[in-house]
């Protein structure tokens, strides 16, 4: 159905983010962009968008909240989608107070300005607004192995799973997603948790699994695979999770919890060859032999998780939600994307897109 009503997203020039906002403009809604364009924020995966008068980009931090504050009551937005987040494993045992800055301050922050504003709305546009807190499966912990070291026949997470995490980040997003359940239960604050598995796609950060693989393999690299690989992993199509979140928005019960996952969950090391196997017959090297030639198995990360897996039953039958895209032709549509688009990921690897990431330039890097 097409609609004239606002949304702001947070977080819209990530990958997720990005996706998520151009979906929503295709259904006529008025967009609110709101990014800090950290290193993964990208303008580049809107260029698009230039000259879309709906789309209103505003290069802002969550953790201000007076200016979302100030934004909230200058668009009055319908729903609220909060994706701004600091997301990657690695980086936050590295740097992990950058992510409870992030994530759980700069949360805290938006849901403060976020209910300041709903407290003033007319009684109607209070039952409709809707705040979308997108978190992830990682939040659980991990699940367990049988007594062939594999992942437990049937088990998956489940919305009445308990909060375990095991990574700086996730934890960071557990706290987030209690803070939202603070904020429902004190206020009756009208906000949605989402938990998602792991998402891929065109437009990726090139530090994520799939997005590293594809372009090493391109300039002929080693592929890491942290460990044995036999990690487990459930995967999502990037549009599925896009086309969940919205019908959540539309659809979903204030102050509930829904998970998405896609029932796709494999090894690490499975996925890896996978990719090896889609590229010998895409792109294959005329001058060395398959692609799985490169793989190394590298040191595991510290307290790396063996598995995660969530059971999506309970979305798909309270709000009419299935996922579109079978996972091998939606892995080849994205490999096929990158190598399709050197000019988005090669700004990145060889550093020239920080001058469009301070926003210094709006041309192509």
């Amino acid at each position: 159905m097409q609609s004239t009503s606002t949304t702001l997203v947070t977080g819209g020039a990530g990958f997720i983010g990005s996706h998520l906002v151009r979906t929503l403009l295709q259904q006529g809604r008025r967009l609110v962009n709101v990014d800090k364009l950290t290193y993964a924020g990208n303008l580049h995966s809107l260029a698009d968008l230039a000259g879309n008068s709906q789309h209103h980009f505003v290069h802002a931090d969550v953790c201000n909240t007076e200016l979302m504050v100030s934004l909230l009551q200058q668009y009055q937005p319908e729903w609220v989608f909060h994706l701004a987040a600091e997301s990657h494993v690695d980086r936050s045992i590295d740097r992990p107070l950058s992510f409870v800055q992030t994530n759980v301050l700069g949360t805290a922050s938006l849901l403060q300005a976020s209910l300041d504003y709903w407290q003033t709305l007319p009684f109607a546009q209070r039952q409709s607004f809707r705040f979308i807190h997108v978190s992830t499966d990682e939040v659980f912990g991990s699940l367990g192995k049988d007594g062939n070291g594999d992942i437990r026949v049937g088990e998956a997470f489940g919305p009445a799973s308990c909060y375990a995490p095991r990574s700086p980040y996730a934890a960071s997003k557990a706290s987030a997603d209690h803070l939202v359940r603070a904020w429902n239960n004190t206020y009756q604050f009208p906000a949605i948790v989402t938990n998602c598995t792991n998402n891929f796609g065109p437009n990726q950060f090139p530090e994520k699994l799939i997005p590293v693989v594809v372009l090493r393999a391109l300039r002929g690299e080693p592929l890491p695979v942290y460990g044995d690989g036999k990690q487990v992993r459930d995967w999502i199509f990037v549009v599925d999770h896009v086309d969940a979140l919205i019908s959540i928005a539309e659809q979903g019960r204030p102050q509930q919890t829904y998970l998405i996952g896609a029932r796709h969950a494999i090894t690490n090391l499975q996925l890896v060859m996978e990719i090896c196997s889609v590229m010998d017959r895409v792109v294959p090297h005329p001058s060395r032999g398959g692609y799985a030639e490169l793989i190394t198995f590298v040191q595991d990360r510290p307290g790396h998780d063996f598995a995660y897996r969530v059971d999506p039953s309970q979305t798909e039958q309270e709000i009419d939600w299935r996922p579109k895209f079978e996972f091998s032709q939606a892995l080849e549509n994205t490999i096929r994307w990158y190598i399709d688009h050197p000019s988005w990921w090669q700004a990145i690897l060889d550093g020239s897109y920080t001058i469009q990431r301070q926003g210094l330039a709006s041309s192509d890097p």
